[in-house]
């Protein structure tokens, strides 16, 4: 059966190349699409089918591509990670643009030098060479070793520029040993440094007067070299899509096996093979911060799963009905909670909101879980506790400039009674059968600011199945301040009035649900709601 979709131009084969790579090492769905002359769209990557259905938007991402000398195409990714795409895309994009304008330089110039057979096979192979191998070392090796086996030079070497170090370092070099940089850019003995700042090729003899152009190529020769040698030296520069040129490095040809001087013809084919080399430079880059986006955010999905596991779980307490939820700012956070099983049927409760967001605060959150088990396991009392929490944090608090609110409650069913100490948190509550609410205020500053003399402690009567004991931390209330003219902290509370008969974990669940889908006013803070019935 022949497929009536319209078909584009073949993909010049670096292009091809770099899909196959990209799809290969990162595993990902990659289509490609080519407008024609007359507004159709032609599917061109995968080859060999029809155009495929349409994707998910939810799980897609597309960017459009205008290479020079090319076609408007459309790139689109599907099925990965929203976070990852979107970065993925990113780097894919420029790649694949600066790519199939390097295939187009490298068409327009083989029918400019077509008949120089080697040079044709060098382009191309290079070509080949930048297009499908992602390391650049690798790739500068194997272009330098054909460019020196095609016009005959002892020494080929190339330089990047380091602009955080302002100097030039050798990624590559074959054939005799030279200079191993790295070279200042302000050098003014060495050719390459010289082409480097003034952006234009050089052909000079290695014999010059020192301090005028010998420099760097002298000292690849070394002294018993006989002289003079012939030295090429061209800028490698690449074109951002803006339309701005600048100097990413120098390609150098040192010395001829068959003597005699570089000519303006290996000059204008260093310069073509240079300008191929500059777009992989850059793509080189987009490459790895495309890659080491992707590590970060492996490593923050792990760490963020690493946090919610160090919380413990909530239904383990027998005749305790107990929920809770943590959902940081961003991938970690300092909300924390904590229960504890106490000795004669007593069960403590702690909330705790470390000032700030992110690894600082994830790193102070994983501290005071650590020293709440150890302190609430020995301590009879909610104040104590804190106390010994405090002088336990005291210097890993002020180190960091940060503060830590917090809530301990300890419910103790046979006595009627709910106890606590509460440090600076503004967000704790009972919530009685008939609707009426008791804030459980603050009795002490919050720890890392209280001072010696803190801290106390309260008691409230506790009615058993007829109480709710409802704790929060102000992302929760800061997000949903939007849904309501007023306090944000009073809708929240009428929520859960409203809710008061319901279970925990559906009470949690849609309080946490409205504030996904609420438009915050104020900066993402860590979002934490705990909801307790006997």
């Amino acid at each position: 059966m022949t497929s009536d979709a319209p078909k584009g131009d073949p993909l010049p084969e670096s292009v091809v190349f770099t899909l196959e790579e990209f799809r290969g090492r990162l595993g990902v769905d990659l289509h490609l699409w080519q407008t024609l002359p007359d507004g159709c769209r032609a599917h061109v990557f995968p080859a060999g089918g029809s155009t495929p259905g349409p994707a998910d938007p939810s799980t897609s991402v597309r960017r459009s591509l205008a290479p020079r000398g090319g076609p408007p195409l459309d790139l689109e990714i599907r099925n990965a990670d929203g976070d990852r795409t979107e970065a993925l895309a990113e780097a894919l994009g420029a790649t694949l643009e600066r790519t199939y304008e390097a295939a187009q330089e490298i068409r327009f110039f083989t029918y400019e030098v077509s008949e120089r057979y080697e040079e044709i096979n060098l382009l191309y192979s290079i070509s080949e060479t930048l297009g499908s191998i992602l390391d650049l070392e690798e790739a500068a090796r194997n272009i330098l070793t054909e460019v020196s086996d095609v016009l005959g030079a002892r020494r080929g070497s190339l330089w990047v520029h380091a602009p955080e170090a302002h100097e030039l370092r050798l990624i590559a070099w074959v054939g005799e040993r030279g200079l191993q940089g790295p070279l200042p850019v302000d050098d003014a003995r060495a050719v390459t440094t010289r082409v480097f700042r003034e952006g234009r090729s050089l052909i000079v003899a290695a014999d010059t007067p020192a301090g005028d152009e010998r420099g760097e190529e002298a000292a690849e020769l070394g002294p018993e070299q006989p002289g003079p040698e012939s030295v090429l030296s061209v800028p490698i520069r690449y074109t951002a899509p803006s339309g701005s040129a600048k100097t990413v490095g120098v390609l150098n040809l040192i010395g001829r096996r068959r003597g005699g001087r570089f000519t303006a013809s290996d000059q204008k084919l260093l310069s073509a093979i240079a300008s191929q080399v500059g777009a992989a430079l850059e793509n080189n880059r987009l490459i790895q911060e495309s890659l080491a986006q992707e590590r970060v955010s492996r490593e923050m999905e792990l760490a963020h799963d690493l946090q919610m596991k160090l919380m413990p779980p909530l239904d383990r307490a027998d005749g305790i009905r107990v929920a809770g939820r943590v959902e940081p700012a961003v991938s970690v956070g300092g909300d924390f909670y904590h229960l504890f099983e106490l000795e004669g049927g007593r069960l403590g409760l702690m909330i705790g909101d470390v000032s700030g967001h992110g690894f600082p605060a994830a790193l102070i959150m994983a501290l005071s879980l650590s020293a709440a088990s150890i302190y609430a396991s020995s301590s009879e009392t909610p104040c104590r506790v804190l106390r010994q929490m405090d002088d336990a944090l005291r210097d890993e608090l002020e180190s960091t400039e940060t503060y830590l609110t917090a809530f301990y409650g300890i419910l103790d069913p046979e006595s009627g009674t709910l106890s606590y100490s509460n440090a600076g948190h503004p967000h704790a509550f009972v919530i009685h059968e008939d609707g009426t609410v008791d804030r459980l205020a603050a009795t002490d500053p919050p720890i890392g600011i209280a001072g010696p003399d803190s801290y106390h402690q309260c008691a409230v009567p506790w009615a058993g199945d007829e109480d709710c004991l409802f704790l929060f931390t102000d992302g929760l209330s800061d997000t949903l301040a939007a849904a309501t003219s007023g306090s944000g902290e009073d809708f929240v509370v009428d929520q859960v009035v409203r809710r008061r008969r319901a279970a925990p974990t559906q009470i949690v669940d849609e309080l946490l649900a409205m504030a996904r889908q609420a438009t915050p006013t104020v900066p993402a803070d860590d979002r934490t709601a705990i909801v307790l019935k006997s």
